[in-house]
């Protein structure tokens, strides 16, 4: 079994799925996360830690930890990895703006 996926938005806009990142209009294929949506658009971190401000993205990727954590449509602390990205979403990290984990 191969455990490898290709990891690129919707290949058509009929078959995209629309949300909100932080203001940036971002698409995603129906069924993906949000945490998969935010790392197929090249974003991998989109909050920090408290002490010291370190970049957190997805981690584990099942649930388990809550390096995820985003705002999904004013409910905080949504782990992105459990989450199934809807159209219309708006999403809100809490990662500096000008430091944002974008490749």
């Amino acid at each position: 079994m191969n455990a490898h996926h290709n990891a690129s938005p919707p290949s058509s806009a009929e078959d995209a799925v629309t949300l909100t990142v932080d203001g940036r209009v971002l698409t995603a294929a129906p069924g993906q996360s949000v945490g998969a949506a935010l790392a197929t658009n090249g974003i991998t971190a989109w909050r920090s830690t408290r002490k010291n401000g370190r970049p957190r993205g997805l981690f584990c990727g099942i649930g388990v930890c809550f390096d995820c954590l985003v705002e999904v449509d004013d409910v905080p602390n949504q782990r992105a990895c459990l989450v199934e990205a809807c159209d219309g979403m708006q999403i809100i990290g809490t990662y500096p703006q000008n430091e944002r984990g974008q490749a």
